[in-house]
């Protein structure tokens, strides 16, 4: 089942649910994506029953909403500052050459030849899937911001005026709640796109955080549930309606180094994100990045994201603000 949201004219949202492929049905007196699954949640229930209990209402049509650009992210908080963009990095294996390679270069080389990148992929290849009840090594971990910085489906993605770059990167996010007990619950796995600025982040490592601190979009439909094993999809680029980049992307635990209940835990090892009612959208890493074919965006430029059973494609136009002036004045 996948889950999504239309904005209304009158500040409203109608949930809308399908199957892949199907045609959208609106959720019969739902508030929200977040109140439905705050219900299943402090319930102790799943949210397809509580969909179920509300049952379905008239049909919608989400590609006519996304045209309409009436499409918000498939889950939003009443209060934006309660709800948090995360991400992991060094996550996934890439192709089986680069896999290959991979696993030869650090197996072979000595420990002090290593780059600290290569270190953390190492240790993720090592002990990044750990055996039931066990516990395995923390990943690289990055903070975006809070909703402020989440983008809807169709909105432009806006690079600041001081950023180096303004660039895509192809990701799975899981989607979560915690419940009134503090007790993270799942909803499913959304496509996103990590917005970052990769020159900053060539600079020096160190300027990881400063490059992750821009907008991210995801959706336009979560799919509720575990993800698959092996997810196959598509990034592109189009300039002036025409492609100028495409690459297919995986994901899934089946071409990554960790697992998703490695990395989940250590996300929410940390009673800071175990706050009743927050909403975490948290990414988990890719290997395809335009960037690192020499694309270099522009403003216009739109950024496409699909995957199999993931529905609808993610698409964003990519925008440039306007430079401000910043003052720090003594109170």
């Amino acid at each position: 089942m996948l889950i999504s949201q239309v904005g209304n004219a009158d500040g409203s949202i109608t949930v809308v649910v399908r199957e892949d492929g199907g045609r959208g049905r609106a959720v019969k007196g739902a508030a929200s994506v977040h109140a439905l699954a705050m219900e299943a949640a402090n319930g102790g229930k799943s949210l397809k029953a509580v969909i179920d209990a509300e049952g379905l209402g008239e049909g919608i049509d989400l590609e006519a909403a996304y045209a309409e650009g009436r499409l918000l992210p498939p889950i939003t908080h009443p209060d934006a500052a309660h709800l948090h963009l995360t991400g992991t990095g060094l996550t996934h294996l890439g192709s089986a050459a680069t896999r290959d390679s991979m696993h030869k270069k650090t197996a072979e080389a000595a420990e002090e030849t290593l780059t600290d990148s290569m270190k953390m992929f190492r240790m993720g290849l090592e002990n990044g899937k750990p055996k039931p009840g066990e516990k395995g090594v923390q990943p690289e971990w990055f903070y975006k911001g809070n909703g402020t910085q989440a983008v809807a489906p169709g909105a432009a993605l806006t690079s600041p005026s001081f950023a180096l770059d303004g660039g895509e990167e192809p990701e799975m996010a899981g989607i979560y709640v915690i419940a009134s007990d503090g007790s993270p619950f799942r909803i499913g796995f959304a496509v996103s796109n990590e917005f970052s600025d990769h020159v900053t982040e060539r600079i020096n490592y160190l300027y990881l955080a400063h490059s992750k601190l821009r907008q991210a979009s995801f959706g336009p439909e979560i799919r509720i549930g575990a993800a698959p094993e092996d997810i196959r999809g598509f990034s592109r680029i189009l300039r002036a309606g025409k492609v100028l980049w495409e690459k297919p992307f995986v994901s899934g635990e089946a071409n990554m180094s960790h697992t998703f209940a490695n990395l989940e835990y250590h996300h929410f090892k940390y009673g800071l994100f175990r706050s009743p009612g927050d909403v975490h959208v948290h990414m988990f890493g890719t290997a395809t990045l335009s960037f690192g074919d020499g694309i270099r965006t522009q403003e216009g430029d739109v950024f496409e994201i699909g995957a199999e059973g993931f529905g609808l494609p993610l698409r964003n136009p990519l925008a440039v603000a306007a430079e401000e002036e910043i003052v720090i004045r003594q109170l």
